[in-house]
């Protein structure tokens, strides 16, 4: 991320995801080979010939080994993708703009200008409330709504947005060739209606 901040831009903080979608495939990388030792010592012991006569001696090692792989099945096609997928999602606030990234491989990133958000919302269920994350939504005027999900300490990360929005450059700075930008509603005294008139 540091290789491609603009001069001037500081990372304020990183985070990844809260974990709390990797609860099932915690479960299923614990489960799944529990299953399958359980399941190869009852065909080791003759459980299966038993169930199914024409399942004899010959048939034990194609079955452990049948056991086996669906383990790893389960392992390669359910836990590590979803390990992969959480790792590689990333969300990243600089002192001018908030990143996501997402993918190892193929990579995608979202960013926000924090120079264009107009509001800033935080969604919390009952289940994010109990591991302190959350949805954050970024509301733009020209992207529309940008929402980051399952932010951790999320309250925390809310405020170190709502603080680099707070520390940005005022509009009011004057440009470069010595032109000064007004935001609407905030031109000196003299400029605006019924003010000064030195004719």
């Amino acid at each position: 991320m540091r290789k491609t901040l603009v001069p001037g831009e500081q990372v304020i903080v990183t985070t990844r995801p809260q974990p709390r979608k990797l609860a099932g495939a915690a479960v299923a990388f614990v489960l799944a080979p529990a299953l399958a030792a359980f399941a190869s010592a009852w065909v080791i012991r003759g459980g299966a010939a038993r169930l199914a006569p024409a399942l004899g001696r010959q048939w034990t090692p194609w079955l452990v080994t049948a056991c086996v792989l669906a383990a790893a099945a389960v392992w390669l096609g359910y836990c590590l993708p979803r390990l992969l997928r959480w790792q590689g999602t990333r969300y990243t606030l600089t002192s001018q703009r908030m990143v996501a990234r997402y993918g190892l491989l193929n990579r995608r990133d979202q960013q926000v200008n924090l120079a264009s958000v107009r509001n800033l919302t935080v969604h919390e269920s009952l289940l994010q409330r109990l591991v302190r994350s959350g949805n954050i939504s970024l509301e733009t005027g020209y992207q529309g709504v940008v929402t980051f999900r399952d932010v951790p300490e999320v309250a925390r990360f809310r405020d170190f947005i709502l603080d680099a929005i707070g520390e940005l450059p005022d509009d009011s700075v004057a440009r470069p060739g010595g032109a000064a930008h007004y935001p609407a509603g905030a031109f000196p005294e003299d400029m605006r209606e019924g003010g000064r008139d030195d004719r």
